[in-house]
């Protein structure tokens, strides 16, 4: 009995009425109902979320921008969400609404644009006010669990495009801010140019200042010594004035009785004066008296009247005019005398004497008169003399006083003089420090003048263009430049490779329940186990490859996934399902009906470690080992190459191992038919039926 022989004749029992055939092909099918029919429903979800209703909450009031303008950003982000027509956004009044929306499932989620939007954009503008704009979003997972997840990705989007745009104006603002320092560097420059030229005037005049300090340090010196001098002659000044002021005292004491002497002697002087006068008036009669004497002598030498002449020369006598001796002469004269016809010479001398002393009592009568008048003006003045001696003690004092206090205060400005003199010293001290510090200060200028200068050319100052360009690479440094070497062109085709693969190997699981692994009448011939087995398991491969076959057309044209290389995945697809087949023929075969709780748990443990969905990398280190030894990840990783279009270096390898898979298979289901070769009261009673 040949492989095909056995191959047929279980083929023929299997379609040899309509309800067998309609099993077949309902089994062929099965592949479709669960890799077909689900990638059909997740083709594309991305395409239909335009269908999912989403609140959206626009509370956002505006900003004016660091320009000036008016920043509505909150409302731009809206409108820009309604016209891309991500999800259908119905606008809701409120928050409270929106979460109520969302907590009943009126809305799949929320997006609220809170009052602070624009002007927490606007805020980094003032470095001291700078605040985060806010997103506010409101999912719930019992209304989709990934929906959470495309919501994160939008907002994130809408992130970066506004965090963009803001970017950009914020930059384009601080490019410009360069150049206004550049310009204003520049500025400085000059100033400090400017600076430098007044610093080093400023150290000339420290030179001149420092000059004039020491000029000033030594006429400070000369002052103090000329105020020890001044101290001591207002001291001198202070005694003297002190003794002028006894003196003066004293002079008011002595001259308090001047007046009433003063007017005394006025009044003696006076008497006197009328005495001269009357004397003067008796004198100036003298003369003709004496002629007249003289005659009456003549007369009484004639006549000897003797008498007249004793009286007139008593009378002269009595007035102090003559002596008692000169009118006893004048007597004898007349009486030795005869009566001559002229004057006598003795008469004519007592007459020159007579005139003589009448000229010198005129005299003397002129100086009482002049000494009565100064007497009268002595007396007059003494008053005023008195006042004024008692003005003068009073200012005598006053100057005593003062010259003490002149000393005193002299004492003072000679402390003063001396502090100015320890103030000169300091002040050229620090005249001289000034003058160092200002050449120091003066090369400081000129260095910070060259710095500046330099500072800024280093400064950016951008025109519009480059101001433009770099803000746009500040606002976004990174650019991603994505090169995809194998692309996926839909949600569906991204999880074709795992759901081919996982409806192929739940397609020939199925097969098991009504196909038989080995049959009993090819157990009973004498054919060899290889055989046997072979020959039970080609129904199986037949069947299989029609699945694969079916499964990759439909998916193919059906649902227009567009392979790559869709001969070559076709081959993959029947590679698989022969080593599919061939691994759950031999199990089931070999453990009977618990191979078949086998090749189940074997589903389970190729679902969670093939990498269909996450890399595998990412499960638990124990299922790295399933990865490796069981046969759908490669068959996954095989059709993500072919259909996308990547390097097919793997492809080869992968069929070689797919065909190891296939006579592992093939060994378990020969080892299953020797086993059974050998009945026993069990295979005549199974425990379990197949």
């Amino acid at each position: 009995m040949t492989v095909l022989r056995l191959a047929r004749s279980e083929l023929k029992r299997m379609t040899g009425g309509l309800l067998p055939k309609l099993t077949i092909l309902a089994l062929a099918l099965v592949p479709l109902l669960y890799g077909a029919v689900y990638l059909y429903a997740n083709w594309d979800p991305y395409g239909k979320l335009n269908q999912i209703d989403a609140a959206l909450v626009v509370e956002d009031s505006g900003a004016a921008s660091a320009d000036g303008t008016r920043l509505e950003a909150g409302r731009k982000v809206a409108e820009s969400l309604v016209d891309d027509h991500v999800f259908n956004w119905k606008t809701v009044g409120s928050t409270e609404e929106a979460d109520q929306g969302v907590s009943n499932g009126t809305y799949a989620f929320a997006l609220k644009i809170p009052k602070d939007f624009s002007a927490n954009l606007a805020s980094p503008g003032s470095f001291d006010a700078a605040n985060q704009a806010m997103l506010n979003v409101t999912t719930n997972d019992a209304n989709n669990y990934l929906l959470s997840t495309i919501v994160d990705k939008l907002t994130t989007a809408v992130h970066t495009t506004v965090a963009k745009e803001v970017g950009e104006e914020t930059a384009n603002q601080l490019l410009t801010g360069f150049g206004t320092i550049h310009t204003q560097m520049l500025k400085a420059s000059d100033g400090a140019g400017r600076l430098a030229d007044g610093v080093a005037r400023l150290h000339d005049g420290t030179v001149s200042l420092h000059q004039g300090t020491g000029e000033l340090k030594s006429g400070a010196s000369e002052l103090y010594n000329g105020e020890v001098k001044l101290r001591d002659g207002a001291t001198s000044l202070s005694a003297g004035a002190a003794q002028l002021s006894g003196g003066l005292t004293q002079l008011k004491d002595k001259t308090a009785a001047l007046p009433a002497n003063a007017q005394q002697l006025a009044d003696g002087a006076a008497q006197v004066a009328a005495g001269n006068a009357a004397l003067n008036t008796a004198m100036q009669s003298i003369p003709g008296q004496l002629a007249a004497a003289n005659q009456a002598a003549q007369q009484a030498a004639a006549q000897g009247q003797r008498s007249r002449v004793v009286a007139s020369t008593g009378h002269l006598v009595a007035a102090g005019v003559l002596t008692q001796e000169q009118a006893d002469a004048v007597v004898a004269d007349v009486d030795a005398t005869p009566a001559p016809a002229a004057p006598s010479p003795a008469a004519a001398a007592s007459a020159a004497k007579l005139q003589t002393a009448a000229t010198q009592v005129q005299k003397l009568a002129d100086g009482s008169a002049a000494v009565s008048a100064g007497a009268s003006q002595l007396a007059g003045a003494a008053p005023a003399l008195s006042d004024a001696v008692a003005k003068a003690s009073a200012g005598a004092d006053q100057l005593a006083s003062g010259s003490a206090t002149l000393a005193a205060g002299q004492q003072n400005a000679m402390d003063g003089a001396g502090k100015l003199v320890q103030g000169a010293q300091k002040l050229d001290d620090g005249a001289a420090q000034l003058e160092t510090g200002a050449a120091t200060a003066s090369d400081g200028a000129g260095t910070l003048a060259g710095e500046l200068a330099q500072g800024a050319g280093k400064v950016p100052n951008p025109d519009d263009a480059q101001k433009d360009s770099l803000s746009k690479v500040m606002a976004d440094p990174v650019a991603v430049s994505k090169v995809s070497q194998a692309k996926a062109g839909s949600y569906g085709a991204g999880l074709a490779p795992f759901f081919l693969t996982l409806a192929l190997w739940i397609g020939v699981f199925m097969l098991v329940q009504a196909m038989r692994p080995v049959t009993q009448r090819a157990l009973a011939s004498n054919a060899p186990a290889w055989k046997i087995a072979a020959g039970g398991w080609l129904p199986f491969l037949a069947v299989s490859a029609v699945q694969a076959s079916l499964l990759t057309l439909v998916v193919d044209v059906g649902l227009g996934l567009d392979p790559a290389h869709p001969v070559l995945m076709w081959f993959l697809m029947l590679a698989a399902a022969m080593a599919f087949s061939a691994i759950i023929q031999g199990v089931v075969a070999l453990l009977g009906s618990p191979g078949k709780l086998v090749v189940l748990i074997l589903l389970v443990l190729q679902l969670v470690s093939s990498g269909g969905t996450f890399p595998w990398q990412t499960t638990p280190e124990p299922l790295h080992v399933v990865h490796q030894i069981l046969p759908m990840g490669y068959v996954v990783s095989g059709m993500r190459h072919l259909i996308y279009g990547a390097d097919l270096a793997i492809i080869l390898p992968t069929m070689l191992g797919l065909v190891g898979y296939t006579l592992l298979g093939l060994a378990m289901s020969t080892a299953a038919v020797r086993k059974n070769k050998y009945w026993t009261l069990k295979t005549l009673k199974p425990e379990i039926a197949v």
